[in-house]
């Protein structure tokens, strides 16, 4: 149809017109007034509807705040301002417009909504809004892409379990994949997932995103990735897991701006064009991918494992190095173990020495730098301080188990002994010097001869003695000096032997306070309720093992439930509750929890541990 550009003229010059009469004031403008409505009462799933609230009376209205309504995605398009003039009266308006895309069926209803109008409050009018699950598009042409309808056909879901076959504690990878073909806009989709399920422990998988060609096709995809252990034997199920994302998809016919091919020419070129399902914008759309279930094996751990064997279940090698290689005897070493490989690092603990006799060692610190995103492979760096009793030659052998799925065997590593230096510590007794003195003084004595009782002064001048007679000064002598030797040693001896009892003193006086600072923080972390449960239990038999150390002066690590309910004399009940503790604390420790879980202990189980700790008593 032809239209003449002076009509478009004259209705711009009309609204210029009616601007400025507005502007000036020269009308009267009734009172403020609000409406709303909806294009459409009734609309499917990712089909927007436009919301328009109209004000009149009043151009300076305030626009409503945000609308929020649970399945319903409402988002401002804009504000349009208007004037309408009737018996030269100009009335002046101003309408707030918004996209509603439903997200779900069902029937909702958007509230009214409060606006201010000068000094006027207004409300609109109650609206509701019929969803169902299909879309029902009038449309002219067939030709609309299989995303229109139903975007779940490009897209797929895997779990990926690389063995159905593990032992107790094993880590097993576990991988979950989410396709979508390249032409599937996706606006959202979760940033990490839950890994459903029982009988093993678990973390959050977070995604990753990637591009990869499968079957001729280019897909985007996101990657999760975590790993389990199993707790328990017997089989276990993994899955379905649940994927929920958000997709964007071609505005449905009925609500496109353009016609198609509103020239009506009869052209393929254009027919493609006016039907392209992305001309008239998109719409989002929640759908849930979803995976199958895979259903794991778990064996127990053969019997007969090593004493040395902590719960290590995977492959691992290990190098030790000890610094300084010279020192005193009582003075600390640190001797680093490095054990490296793929298994459950949780469980790795450190090497023990095959020969501690002479040795006094303090609680190892671990480090732990992993090599890939689960954390089941890297380095695990143990420093333990260790101080000789006596002189020494080397650093002990160090001995660290593990059980060998690949092998389906217990492993020993065994380090070389580290050659050292150890000097001090009590000296040899020196030989007494009165022996030699007695002798050498009772020589002349004994090969002199005897003295007749009658002899005059002629007969003892002329008499020839056997031996030499000596006539230096005592103090010139040597035997004099060995003498003397026998205080000046005994003296010695009594000050290295009062230094080593005050360095003995000493360093048990360091132990016990760095083991009662440790008590201390243990036990104002089992008052907080924000410590996780891998960490709570360890943590409460740990205190256990200090309170008992404390009480009767040995090694921490040497304590179990039956010791420290020997030490503290308690009854039956109490040494259950205690062997319990420890049990649960290896249970936790033992599944892999120290890295997988991230639950929080109740208030309940936390006030029944601390009771029991503290009802320990000498």
């Amino acid at each position: 149809m032809y239209r003449s550009p002076f009509k478009h003229l004259f209705v711009r010059t009309t609204a210029v017109a009616l601007t400025f009469a507005a502007l000036i004031g020269s009308a009267r403008a009734d009172e403020p007034s609000v409406t709303a409505v909806l294009s459409s009462s009734e609309a499917s799933v990712g089909e927007a509807v436009q919301l328009q609230i109209q004000v009149k009376g009043d151009r300076n209205a305030g626009a409503p705040s945000e609308i929020l309504v649970d399945g319903l995605e409402i988002r401002s398009t804009g504000q349009m301002q208007s004037f309408e003039m009737r018996n030269f009266n100009v009335t002046s308006s101003i309408t707030f417009t918004y996209s509603v895309v439903p997200l779900r069926a069902g029937r909702f209803t958007i509230p009214p909504q409060a606006l201010r109008a000068g000094n006027n409050s207004l409300r609109t009018p109650e609206l509701t809004l019929n969803v169902t699950d299909s879309p029902n598009p009038t449309s002219r042409s067939n030709r609309a892409p299989p995303t229109a309808t139903d975007p779940r056909k490009n897209t797929f879901a895997e779990l990926i379990v690389p063995k159905t076959t593990a032992y107790v504690g094993e880590m097993i990878p576990i991988v979950v994949r989410v396709g979508f073909e390249i032409q599937t806009r996706v606006r959202n989709i979760a940033p990490e997932l839950d890994l459903p399920g029982q009988g093993f422990t678990k973390q959050k998988m977070r995604a990753a995103e990637g591009r990869q060609t499968i079957g001729g096709k280019t897909y985007t995809i996101v990657t999760y990735k975590t790993a389990i252990a199993a707790a328990r034997t017997g089989p276990i199920e993994i899955g379905p897991v649940e994927i929920p994302a958000v997709v964007l998809v071609p505005q449905t016919q009925r609500n496109r701006p353009f016609p198609q091919n509103p020239l009506g020419m009869n052209d393929p070129a254009l027919e493609d064009f006016f039907n392209d399902p992305w001309l008239g914008g998109s719409v989002p759309r929640e759908i849930k991918l979803t995976t199958e279930r895979v259903t794991i094996d778990v064996k127990p751990l053969p019997p007969k494992a090593p004493a040395t064997f902590a719960g290590a279940v995977g492959n691992f090698t290990m190098t030790v190095d000890a610094n300084p290689k010279s020192v005193q005897v009582n003075d600390p070493i640190t001797v680093t173990a490095k054990i490296s490989g793929r298994g459950n690092f949780d469980r790795v603990t450190a090497p023990v020495a095959a020969d501690d006799h002479g040795w006094h060692k303090y609680p190892p610190s671990a480090t732990f730098k992993q090599d890939d995103d689960v954390g089941i492979s890297g380095t695990k760096t143990f420093e333990t301080a260790v101080s000789p009793n006596e002189r020494k030659d080397k650093i002990p052998v160090q001995v660290f188990s593990f059980f060998d799925p690949a092998k389906e065997q217990y492993e020993t590593l065994r380090s070389d002994a580290i050659p050292i230096r150890v000097e001090g510590g009590a000296a040899p007794a020196a030989p007494a010097p009165t022996a030699a003195v007695t002798a050498a003084g009772a020589a002349p004595a004994a090969s002199a001869p005897a003295i007749p009782k009658q002899q005059d002064i002629l007969h003892q001048l002329g008499e020839n003695s056997g031996a030499p007679q000596s006539f230096a000064p005592l103090f010139a002598r040597r035997s004099f000096w060995l003498v003397q030797l026998i205080p000046l040693l005994l003296v010695v001896g009594y000050i290295a032997l009062k230094v080593r009892q005050t360095r003995l003193n000493d360093r048990e006086a360091r132990r016990r306070e760095t083991l009662q600072v440790e008590a201390a923080e243990l036990q104002r972390s089992l008052r907080r309720d924000d410590t996780p449960s891998h960490d709570y239990f360890s943590r409460a038999s740990r205190a256990v093992q200090l309170k008992t150390a404390l009480a009767r002066n040995i090694d921490p690590n040497t304590v179990d439930a039956d010791l420290a309910a020997s030490v503290f004399q308690t009854d039956e009940a109490t040494r259950l509750r205690l062997r319990h503790l420890f049990e649960k604390s290896d249970e936790v420790r033992y599944s892999g929890s120290g890295q997988n879980g991230d639950g929080v202990v109740l208030a309940e189980t936390r006030k029944e541990v601390l009771g029991l700790i503290e009802s320990l008593r000498v």
